[in-house]
């Protein structure tokens, strides 16, 4: 499961803005965290010198649009996303961290994805510009932000197989065991069930029915808008906002009977399937330090596992002398489509940093011109620091890529677009392709134990294939 905050960054303190930035930025950088930079992924700018980036597209927004505001003024955006410990990779939550932050941005704003490992738990720093890559608008933290970037990390999240806070808001187990099933209600659908329970009593009037949801518990408010507030909950619920059907008028009308009510369904999130598991070693385990309780938990555990195992080959009709010819084709396979992947990422990252420079060298050349005619004046670099060291910096890129005669970027634009469909459509493969690999793995690791059948010792890399 992965669990999210965001954060405004703002200038304050009596810090500049390049402060401001850098300071965030070098935090999130820290290689002794991002495994000497290699969890590091930026979109829309050079992770190298991303402080530089912010800052130049942040004087582009002032000039094209001559807003400006005071030490309020939001210069970036901080979102931590953090994943629950052992249930996924450094390099994968990386990936769905650049995902979320993409989704999110939809795009139009340069990102830096730090993952951090020094913790017991894999994290992502994400840090987006608040000017947009065309420096005609800014991102505003809207209200509900925090909820709108949870629910689009937990689709994303489901998406990809792993784990979600199902009830960020609960109260622990103990709670949740009284409440049973409201467990997992919102106090807006738990009115509404009021509400459907009060007008399924057929009560005469309004003051009839508000009588019969203070009986239920819940403390009403008269003013501009009828509201409710039940024990233990903070603020009123308005009635307007639990949706069609609720309204005042629409209660009313029923109570007058000129129209019936039809409670609202909730919707409902089918289960999903148990997965297939690795038969666990008893031995090991005992030898470990566990007692006899695990012992009979594993049993049973395996016993389940080992019958899942014999459905699956039977309902794929797969005959075990095949088993293991049919999962390293599936490993195969799960290995060409990752590599086509991370080949096809390669290549649109360093498209992105070289369109950026192509975009910073031709917006920069003019003023690095002057500065060369001044005799590079410190003055002058003083004053037009941002743009020279932007230029600078695409130069040393064109060097360390290669690059002898500039692209266009029309070209660069479709290489792009080619490379993204495909990317996508390998996707899905690859996410089949994974699945298919991790069920058979397991299949075949569980058959095995059932026939007294010793595996090779695998490598770390191939253990850590079986479990992603």
């Amino acid at each position: 499961m992965a669990t999210t905050r965001i954060m405004p960054l703002h200038c304050g303190k009596g810090r500049t803005v390049g402060k401001a930035i850098s300071d965030i930025i070098d935090y999130v950088k820290n290689p002794e965290k991002t495994d000497h930079g290699r969890l590091i992924t930026s979109h829309g700018c050079n992770s190298q010198i991303a402080d530089a980036e912010f800052l130049f597209a942040k004087q582009q927004y002032i000039k094209k649009t001559g807003r400006v505001r005071g030490e309020d003024d939001v210069i970036a955006y901080h979102l931590r996303q953090s994943f629950v410990p052992g249930e996924i990779t450094p390099e994968e939550a990386n990936r769905l961290g650049c995902e979320l932050a993409r989704r999110f941005t939809k795009d139009n704003h340069a990102f830096i994805v730090c993952t951090h490992i020094d913790k017991a738990h894999v994290h992502n720093h994400i840090i987006w510009t608040a000017t947009t890559m065309d420096y005609e608008r800014k991102f505003r933290n809207f209200w509900g932000s925090s909820k709108a970037v949870r629910r689009l990390n937990d689709t994303i999240c489901i998406e990809n197989g792993y784990s979600i806070v199902e009830n960020p808001k609960g109260r622990g187990q103990s709670y949740d065991k009284w409440l049973g099933d409201r467990a997992k209600l919102s106090q807006r659908e738990m009115l509404r069930i009021a509400i459907d329970t009060a007008l399924a009593q057929k009560p005469d009037d309004l003051e009839a029915l508000l009588q019969m949801l203070k009986d239920a518990g819940y403390e009403i408010n008269n003013g501009k808008q009828l509201s409710f507030r039940c024990a233990g909950q903070k603020r009123f619920l308005r009635m307007d906002t639990l949706g069609d059907g609720y309204a005042l008028d629409d209660l009313l009308a029923v109570l007058k009977g000129e129209k019936s009510h039809t409670p609202r369904k909730r919707k409902m999130v089918a289960q999903a399937q148990p997965q297939l598991q690795l038969a666990i070693d008893i031995q090991a385990k005992l030898q470990e330090g566990k007692g006899a309780g695990y012992a009979r938990f594993a049993s049973v555990f395996n016993l389940k596992q080992m019958a899942q195992a014999m459905n699956y080959i039977q309902e794929h009709n797969i005959e075990y002398p095949e088993l293991a010819e049919i999962v390293a084709a599936a490993t195969a396979r799960h290995n060409a489509l990752a590599a086509q992947i991370k080949a096809a990422e390669k290549r649109m990252g360093e498209i992105d940093v070289l369109r950026k420079h192509i975009i910073n060298y031709s917006k920069t050349r003019d003023v690095y011109v002057a500065y060369r005619k001044s005799g590079y004046s410190k003055k002058y670099l003083a004053e037009h620091e941002s743009e020279i060291l932007l230029h600078k910096a695409a130069k040393k890129a064109f060097d360390e890529l290669g690059v002898t005669k500039i692209p266009t970027k029309k070209s660069l634009d479709t290489e792009y677009a080619r490379l993204l469909t495909e990317k996508k459509t390998a996707y899905g493969e690859y996410r089949q392709a994974r699945d298919e690999m991790k069920e058979l793995s397991v299949t075949k690791h569980n058959i095995d134990k059932l026939l007294g059948r010793q595996e090779p010792e695998k490598s770390e890399q191939e253990k850590t294939q079986n479990h992603r």
